[in-house]
């Protein structure tokens, strides 16, 4: 019950937090800006918890339901990304859908190592 919690808080909050970066970076008319930039920053982002974290008992406990499964999972969007990289192939701008792949994956995993990296210089 107390899992289930932390994952419904986390995954409000982390639904807010897309919602407003998704207005921060306003909407794609040609290109899904917004969604490569909250698919990047929630890779950097559990890359940090889990280099900071990953190995605290409060983390293992309840902070991983809270951080990660609840807050980035509401917050990353992989389920727009493949909906947006098949309307982009679909419609023709297959260069741009590779490219979006590309910088998707690419990006990420370079986000997640980043983080990784900086939780465990700057985390305790």
């Amino acid at each position: 019950m107390v899992a289930a919690l932390a994952v419904a808080c986390g995954g409000a909050l982390g639904a807010l937090l897309r919602f407003g970066v998704s207005a921060w970076v306003g909407a794609h008319h040609v290109f899904p800006w917004a969604t490569l930039t909250i698919n990047i920053a929630g890779s950097f982002a559990i890359g940090l918890l889990w280099g900071g974290y990953g190995h605290a008992e409060w983390f293992q406990q309840w902070g991983r339901m809270l951080l990660v499964v609840g807050l980035l999972g509401g917050f990353t969007t992989y389920s727009a990304f493949s909906l947006e990289t098949l309307n982009l192939l679909q419609s023709g701008r297959v260069l741009s859908g590779v490219f979006y792949v590309s910088a998707t994956v690419v990006g990420c995993l370079v986000a997640v190592f980043c983080g990784e990296r900086a939780g465990q210089a700057l985390l305790p």
